[in-house]
């Protein structure tokens, strides 16, 4: 066994990844990637035992949701940039283990490697599979990728000035937690919901974030087509970038499309005074193969999902910035003042041709909470009159596996009298079919990105305001919801903290779960699979 890597959907044989991830990564970065989230435990364990104010570790905080953010699926994949972040992380913790001068700390807060060698032979002890009892370490990991999602989403309103030291706290805490031996398996099940706990406040503030630079999201038609302009293609999730480019790709004649999960920028009223913002290239992460071919120009990568390229010509269009990273691409970085210099792509761009057209029209959305309260009188008279029936959430990610075009065929086959209510990448199996209104109430709501399913808890609180119903549950929604990686993870988190039950997740259930450790959130809160489209119908029907 080269490697073990079972953090996402596709984990091979619905196990794990023992030779080369799925994904694409190789063994060695997995193994580094691992040593990089030891060395974020060791430092985890010095702040809880020395028990240091996280508002004095103000660079290191910030650091910390980077490294954790490097180690999600398909963000990065090079080896030498993982390395680097372990460097910088030793670094830190050996200056705060000199400042704290506390005894008793962990081997994670206290090993020394020299070299690239030594970082793989000592990552070959600390990986997953370090911890021997399967149901600690399967609560250790839905924690770890718990924190990784909640890093995620942290770090992207920190790069909108927006931080909360109670999130960087609880961080610090979670991943000392995991290396805690005397922990029992119910004080683990505890944290784990206090970090669906926190993911909520994680979510909160990147909302909160968005919202007050780029104002809410509104319903917008976006273009699937093509100009005849050179362009660049953005993909990831960071905003931020997103403004950069625009800003610096103003009288160029260079156009900027977005790809994937960055098609929600297209709502938000602040990004539409750009004219060259002509419209979204493409379809979910997982066919950026051949679309980024047919695309023709540059592709900035902002965070992941990053599909290793087949072609030495395409790996030689993508650039990556921020937690993103793949060997041999021009890594962008920022200044001190969080500027980024974008003129390598843009005069990339210049010199190539137009994007080729995969398809054209309109696709609509931006739905988030602040839209669909102001529709909220509209919604209420249509469930009241009985036209809808019932709400679905299928938010979550996407993914290659065939066995996801269930949700295709679930969206065609659902009653005409019911609404889907969708973030993430999940959208683009349905987004595109013509599933039709409700009293002029579109059935595809799309609020945004994975992040945003924040927006979907908020509007089946505000639901059950309005109806005056005592739980959650008792509202007309299902769930039915798709995942891949750890944003998913501590967005599934999110949902059983706020109370919501009856959650199927698929195509699979994750394989980090122990059957203990399914058993307990099969119980206590309903969490079931998926089984065939005409099954899953009859039951969220209730026929």
């Amino acid at each position: 066994m080269r490697m073990f890597c079972y953090q996402c959907q596709e984990a091979s044989r619905g196990v794990g990844c023992t030779v080369k991830g799925v994904c694409g990564k190789t063994a060695e970065v997995a193994n580094l990637q691992d040593l990089l989230i030891y060395t974020l435990k060791g430092i985890s364990d010095i702040v809880q035992k020395g028990n240091l104010n996280v508002q004095d570790l103000n660079d290191l905080n910030h650091e910390m949701v980077k490294a954790l953010f490097m180690t999600i699926t398909n963000a990065n994949f090079d080896d030498e940039a993982i390395e680097n972040e372990i460097k910088k992380m030793i670094t830190y913790r050996d200056e705060l283990r000199a400042k704290a001068n506390v005894d008793n700390l962990h081997d994670a807060a206290r090993f020394q490697v020299d070299s690239k060698v030594d970082m793989l032979e000592k990552a070959s002890s600390v990986g997953v599979l370090s911890t021997k009892d399967e149901d600690i370490r399967s609560l250790r990991e839905l924690i770890t990728y718990g924190l990784k999602g909640m890093a995620a989403y942290t770090h992207h309103a920190l790069n909108i000035g927006k931080e909360n030291n109670e999130i960087y706290a609880f961080v610090y805490e979670a991943l000392a937690a995991t290396l805690d031996d005397t922990l029992t398996a119910d004080e683990l099940v505890a944290l784990t919901l206090k970090t669906g706990e926190y993911g909520v406040k994680a979510m909160a503030l990147l909302d909160e974030a968005n919202t007050s630079k780029y104002g809410n999201p509104e319903i917008t038609e976006v273009n699937i087509g093509v100009r005849d302009n050179p362009a660049i293609l953005i993909s990831g999730h960071d905003l931020t970038d997103l403004e950069q480019l625009l800003e610096q790709t103003q009288g160029t004649g260079v156009d900027v499309y977005t790809h994937s999960e960055m098609l929600p920028a297209h709502y938000y009223p602040a990004f539409k005074k750009y004219d060259n913002f002509v419209g979204n290239y493409g379809n979910a992460w997982w066919k950026q193969v051949e679309e980024f071919e047919s695309f023709n120009g540059p592709i900035l990568f902002t965070t992941n999902c990053i599909v290793p390229p087949r072609k030495e010509e395409i790996r030689a269009r993508i650039f990556t910035t921020g937690a993103a990273g793949y060997p041999g691409c021009l890594h962008i970085e920022a200044d001190e003042d969080g500027k980024k210099d974008f003129s390598p792509i843009i005069e990339m761009a210049k010199r190539l041709n137009p994007p080729k057209e995969i398809e054209n029209g309109k696709i609509i959305g931006g739905f988030a909470h602040a839209q669909v309260f102001a529709l909220a009188d509209k919604v209420v008279d249509a469930v009241k009159s009985g036209a809808i029936k019932k709400f679905f959430v299928m938010a979550g990610c996407d993914g290659r596996m065939k066995s996801r075009e269930y949700y295709t065929e679930f969206a065609k086959k659902l009653p005409k009298d019911t609404v889907i209510l969708t973030a993430g990448c999940a959208k683009y199996r349905y987004n595109k079919l013509d599933l039709g209104d409700i009293n002029g109430i579109p059935r595809v709501l799309d609020a945004g990105q994975c992040n945003d399913s924040y927006s979907l808890a908020l509007i089946a609180l505000k639901l059950k305001e309005i109806f005056e119903l005592n739980d959650i549950n008792e509202l007309p929604i299902a769930y039915n919801i798709a995942w891949y990686e750890q944003k998913a993870v501590i967005v599934l988190l999110a949902l059983l903290y706020l109370g919501v039950k009856n959650i199927h997740l698929g195509p699979t259930l994750p394989a980090f779960l122990s059957e203990n450790v399914a058993k307990v959130l099969v119980e206590n809160f309903g969490i079931a699979g998926i089984g065939t489209v005409d099954e899953d119908l009859a039951l969220f029907m209730g026929q």
